[in-house]
């Protein structure tokens, strides 16, 4: 990724290839690049170990489409949030190996080498409604270089389908619990295993529901131990943030 494009660039100054002016024109890009309407942080992919991810809404396409041509220049992989059809639309055309998840409304674009697959993060839903957000926990947690397993539609109106995956689930080094309704799903796991569990509430309920708040103010009041919360419908955060934890384990194994 960007790490093998600068030390590409580092072995063309040295062999003679490229000027030690082109190569420092290169450079200007760190920290970032002034793109107008953006400020493009290619300087995270060292920091991180993971380049900028695009946010799409609210973005024009056209946007979207060139942020992602000089994340891809860079060598790195682009990934690409709440994408519409019509965004993988625009960025097919410069991209024809672009990937839409569409369970996970997200596009990737991979460039440069893979991050392998490590450790285990296992994703559970409790509703079969819950599952778009769970997908983009899933996608953006395989991206960031961890194996995934997910478990889907385990939710507690029939406890009996959880228990039936409690040993695939100990497994894991991270949990991801995506919930709705009443969230209670987040705590119940907690109570289970031995890992961390990062919950999830979504916006999937009915009225006193809140568009999300309910399962939020449940999963933050969880009685069991280990249990941390990101914002509603996150499924991104919550992906990115288990395998950070789950590739602190590579390091400690």
């Amino acid at each position: 990724m960007y790490q093998e494009y600068i030390r590409d660039l580092l072995q063309q100054v040295r062999d003679k290839n490229i000027s030690t002016e082109t190569a420092l024109e290169k450079f200007k890009n760190l920290p970032y690049e002034e793109m107008g309407f953006a400020k493009l942080d290619h300087h995270r992919q060292i920091r991180q170990g993971f380049p900028e991810v695009i946010y799409c809404p609210g973005k024009e396409k056209e946007q979207v489409v060139e942020i992602a041509k000089r994340l891809v220049d860079s060598r790195s992989t682009v990934l690409a949030t709440r994408a519409t059809e019509e965004i993988y639309t625009e960025l097919r055309k410069e991209f024809p190996h672009a990937e839409y998840h569409r369970a996970a409304g997200a596009v990737v674009i991979r460039s440069g080498e893979a991050l392998s697959g490590v450790g285990l993060v296992a994703v559970v839903s409790a509703g079969t409604a819950d599952i778009p957000v769970a997908e983009e926990a899933a996608l953006t947690a395989e991206l960031v270089g961890a194996r995934v397993d997910k478990i889907f539609d385990v939710g507690v109106a029939g406890i009996h389908r959880l228990l039936t995956h409690g040993e695939k689930i100990r497994k894991a080094r991270v949990v991801v619990v995506v919930a709705g309704m009443e969230g209670a799903l987040a705590s119940v796991v907690g109570g289970l295993v031995e890992r961390p569990v990062v919950a999830v509430p979504t916006s999937v309920g009915y009225g006193a529901h809140f568009n999300g708040l309910a399962p939020l103010l449940t999963m933050l009041n969880s009685c069991a131990t280990g249990v941390t919360v990101v914002n509603i419908d996150n499924g991104f955060g919550a992906g990115y943030a288990a395998a950070l934890i789950n590739r602190l384990g590579e390091v400690h194994s």
